[in-house]
């Protein structure tokens, strides 16, 4: 009898878990039923948290699972699943690979995380861990420039204010400078390390949110140390495929300012002729465009959707396609360009207001970068996507 209403009990606690699942508290009148409560109870909540937080992974996480867990990645594959945007917590891994800092084969990129990580903190203690009487005048004052732009650097973002990640910031451009004498610093390079290192730190994370930098006090130095490394390399290979963009006078960056104001002449006509009448130059806007890629237009989880599709264009990205997606956008604006006198378009031009912007108005500009690339120059990354 005794085990038999113990039975019954249970079965009614059980179902009371059922019924009311905010219930917090399951008291019972027969202190030897205390335990048996309990572990149903426990029992039930882990079963409706499985329900209720356990989310599906999409098709396009499953199918990112299915490239990326292959022995060798199928560089090729990535690119065409990459350009339509990477999950977050897939995020870090596909952008290490696509710029070429992870092998492809996985059996490598453990011992190339050891070695290039090591490489990098012997370049720390070569360059940057060293008596300022040991450097010369250029290497001061290029120190000098770094440290005046690294708090300019995406400051109203957390992250970005946080000692600890200025200080690494900080080390990486120079370190970068040092090792690049042919262009060695120049402003914008600060800018383009941002979305890298909001990717990598997120990568500890399971890909959350950290721009707001509260994540930091669960960031240990080792942590920071891999992120610092990882950066430097990844910014590395970047700036290898536009290495022109900063060397003297900066002749990549005046050559995409040269292919916009052609492409623009192409597309709209009136919009080109109302700049020109007006008396506003492409260089004037365009040239921040290019030097900084858009980094100063929208806020940085654009930015990081965008360079999903960018490195998913291969070497193109960041060079070709992104004269397309600034085509793009400045037609987007047409209408109200044509309508502004100088002083008001030269003011709109310097401030574009896509402060509400989200990936949904990347997509539609993305698209229709994608549509332009294809009349005019072609996309092989996109296309493919569609086969």
């Amino acid at each position: 009898n005794n085990n038999n209403n113990n039975n019954n009990n249970s079965q009614t606690r059980s179902k009371k878990v059922e019924d009311d699942n905010d219930h917090a508290d399951y008291s019972s009148n027969n202190n030897n039923n205390d335990t048996n409560t309990s572990t149903i109870r426990d029992s039930t909540t882990r079963n409706n948290n499985n329900k209720t937080l356990v989310k599906r992974k999409s098709y396009r996480e499953n199918e990112f699972e299915k490239v990326l867990s292959l022995p060798i990645v199928d560089i090729a594959d990535l690119r065409r699943i990459g350009w339509n945007g990477i999950p977050t917590d897939q995020r870090p891994k596909v952008w290490k690979i696509l710029l070429g800092y992870l092998p492809t084969n996985s059996t490598r990129r453990k011992q190339t995380l050891i070695r290039k990580r090591s490489e990098y903190r012997d370049a720390i203690a070569q360059h940057y861990n060293i008596d300022d009487n040991s450097r010369t005048d250029q290497e001061q004052e290029t120190l000098r420039q770094v440290l005046v732009d690294v708090p300019r650097t995406a400051p109203d973002l957390g992250l970005f204010r946080n000692d600890r990640i200025r200080q690494l910031l900080a080390r990486l451009l120079y370190i970068w400078a040092m090792r690049h004498p042919a262009s060695s610093y120049v402003q914008g390079i600060n800018d383009l390390a941002t979305p890298l290192i909001a990717v990598f730190v997120s990568d500890y994370f399971g890909g959350r949110d950290v721009l707001d930098g509260r994540i930091l006090d669960d960031v240990t130095d080792d942590m920071l140390d891999e992120v610092e490394a990882d950066v430097y390399w990844c910014l590395t290979n970047l700036l290898a495929g536009i290495q022109d963009h900063y060397t003297s006078d900066q002749p990549g960056v005046q050559r995409m300012v040269m292919r916009l104001e052609e492409l623009v002449n192409r597309i709209d006509a009136d919009l080109a002729h109302h700049l020109q009448t007006t008396g506003i130059e492409f260089m004037q806007f365009a040239f921040k465009w290019m030097n900084c890629l858009l980094l100063r237009e929208f806020h940085l989880p654009c930015i990081i959707r965008l360079w999903d599709t960018y490195l998913s264009e291969g070497g193109d990205g960041f060079e070709n396609f992104h004269v397309y997606v600034c085509a793009a956008f400045l037609c987007q604006f047409s209408n109200e360009v044509r309508s502004m006198s100088f002083d008001d378009l030269f003011g709109f031009m310097q401030n574009i207001p896509t402060s509400d912007w989200t990936d949904d108005q990347i997509e539609v500009l993305l698209s229709q970068a994608y549509v332009l690339s294809t009349l005019f120059h072609g996309s092989d990354a996109h296309l493919t996507s569609y086969k």
